[in-house]
């Protein structure tokens, strides 16, 4: 490759990084909210902009800090739902199928604001 190319390569992978950390610090930061279910009822909804510890009976415990929430504890034998991924503004799903308790997250307003409220099913 001659010098010129190397440069030209250079600057747009640079000018991408840019564009990649803008979106990122720039992003509206809206909490959602999580809802717990229990056997099938609901447990509750929480906001994820409060740091907090919820106790899901004698079972499970959840946690929510700095926008996430994350099951902490858990009385089932493979603590897979330990290990899931947080939930945070975007959403997301934390399941513990031996206790049967589910953690959904909800997406916030300020995130789904911009959309028109029209999509390829109920136009």
């Amino acid at each position: 490759m001659k010098k010129k190319e190397k440069i030209f390569i250079l600057g747009i992978l640079v000018f991408a990084l840019i564009l990649w950390c803008l979106m990122t610090w720039l992003r509206p930061r809206g909490y959602g909210s999580i809802r717990i279910q229990a056997d099938g009822n609901d447990y509750g909804t929480y906001s994820l902009s409060e740091d907090q510890i919820i106790s899901i009976g004698s079972t499970n415990v959840c946690e929510i800090k700095d926008g996430k929430a994350f099951m902490s504890e858990s009385t089932c034998p493979d603590h897979l739902c330990m290990k899931q991924r947080s939930i945070d503004d975007s959403g997301g799903l934390i399941v513990c199928l031996p206790n049967r308790i589910t953690i959904e997250g909800e997406k916030s307003t300020a995130s789904s604001q911009g959309s028109s409220g029209i999509d390829a099913v109920t136009w």
